[in-house]
């Protein structure tokens, strides 16, 4: 191994370590990207030792963050992501809350079950975790814990419904994926629809089994009234806005009418009219909704310069194609090269969060599992599954922390914990069943273009 191979390793490595400091990821990436040209320049320079790496090179940074700047995909950030808090704020997931729990009210587990429902809506609309998972822990986990339902059950049920708005469309990690890997968002949309309604079945799917199962963990309200055609008409008059704009933005990405650029900005505007109609858009709404947009795009541009510097830096040391070649020269086989990808991901998401990965990672692997011959937007798909997990799994499982956050007193942390874990078992069984059948993934791209 060559010495510049040696400062790509102690790169990566120590990028891990300072992640565990809290210290902000955008100022880790760039300082390492500092840090190791300099040691690169003392290499070559005193050492005679040659690494390809020096403050000319390092300055490419600058008109690769001017390319970063002008991509207009990535427009479509903080428009997804004011569409999701106005949506978060139009109050239409209270409303959906109180007609659905009335629909399932005399099924076991009817309420975990409403809560799955409104979190596979959101995560069609909102794609934001944080925002998912505060809202359906103040709407529906209050509601389960006095009904009587087992708190592991409610608080597993509110944490991993609320990490799908990270994987159905529209996602913002998504777009951040389609962006690094110059693909098609509009593919990784359709890819990503089938699988994420996948994991919202297996959801529901284990719920009702489970209160099958235990009856006392998920009672159901003995003086719950029979469900009748007039509830189905409540839930409909709530469900069909939202879900009207969802068809309209996601339907002109699939169908070609729109640049998911263009559809983003639909989406915004969209949102913004049905929270005038639900008549929640005041100058207060307003100023937290655009403060916030700005507050979570800055973050995620901050962290894109950051590492874009850091992997400028760690590919003119060779990192990428020391990568490369360590999984092409794996004794396991394609389809295990693929799983040795996924564990490791897996094992990265107990210590990183979604966005470093995606930056960092998923550019190193992709590659490799293109040389191999799979079709990228299923491995990209399986690859956000993986990272899923991530939010559910300590000591950074965001989900976690921002149901600990809200949840009412007496809700402790291993509780938490210990709800958590089913639904991370599903996640894997999800994981297994895309990667057996790439299909559920490839179909719907590839219908896209008959």
């Amino acid at each position: 191994m060559e010495p510049r191979e040696f400062l790509a390793i102690a790169m990566f490595v120590l990028f891990i370590a300072l992640i565990m400091t809290g210290f902000p990821v955008g100022w880790v990436l760039g300082g390492l990207a500092v840090l190791f040209t300099a040691l690169a320049i003392v290499f070559e320079q005193d050492l005679g030792i040659y690494t390809g790496v020096d403050w000319a090179y390092t300055s490419l940074t600058v008109e690769r963050i001017w390319d970063l700047m002008n991509n207009w995909v990535l427009v479509a950030l903080p428009m997804f992501i004011m569409m999701g808090l106005l949506l978060d704020r139009s109050g239409i997931a209270a409303e959906l809350m109180k007609n659905i729990a009335r629909l399932f009210g005399r099924v076991r587990g009817g309420l975990a079950v409403t809560v799955a429902l409104i979190g596979i809506l959101l995560a069609a609309t909102t794609g934001i975790i944080g925002a998912s998972v505060v809202l359906l822990a103040l709407l529906g986990l209050p509601a389960m814990l006095d009904q009587g339902y087992k708190p592991e059950l409610a608080t597993g049920t509110v944490c991993a419904v609320g990490t799908l708005g990270i994987l159905i469309p529209p996602s913002i990690m998504l777009v951040l994926m389609a962006d690094r890997l110059a693909m098609s968002v509009g593919d990784l949309f359709m890819g990503a629809l089938l699988p994420g309604m996948l994991l919202g079945g297996l959801y529901i799917a284990y719920i009702l089994v489970y209160a099958a199962i235990r009856p006392a963990a998920a009672p159901a309200p003995s003086d719950a009234p029979a469900p009748d055609w007039r509830m189905v008409a409540d839930v409909a008059q709530v469900v069909l806005p939202a879900l009207g704009l969802i068809m309209l933005v996601l339907g002109s990405i699939f169908f070609g009418v729109a640049t998911p650029t263009e559809a983003a900005g639909v989406g915004a505007a969209g949102a913004l009219a049905l929270a005038a109609w639900k008549r929640k858009l005041s100058r207060p709404v307003l100023r937290e909704v655009l403060t916030e947009t700005t507050r979570t795009t800055g973050y995620v541009f901050a962290i894109f310069l950051g590492a874009t510097a850091y992997s400028l830096v760690l590919r003119g040391l060779g990192g990428d194609e020391l990568i490369h070649h360590a999984l092409l020269d794996l004794p396991v086989g394609p389809h295990g090269t693929v799983i040795v990808i996924l564990f490791f991901t897996f094992l990265l998401g107990f210590f990183l969060d979604w966005i470093e990965i995606t930056l960092i990672v998923l550019p190193l692997v992709a590659p490799a599992v293109q040389a191999l011959g799979f079709d990228l937007v299923w491995f990209t798909v399986l690859f956000a599954v993986c990272l899923q997990t991530s939010f559910l799994t300590p000591p950074v499982g965001f989900a976690l922390f921002y149901l600990k956050g809200v949840a009412p007193e007496g809700i402790r942390a291993p509780t938490i914990y210990r709800g958590a874990v089913p639904f991370i078992s599903l996640q894997f069984l999800g994981l297994v069943v895309l990667f057996f059948w790439p299909v559920i993934v490839t179909w719907l791209p590839s219908m896209a273009y008959r």
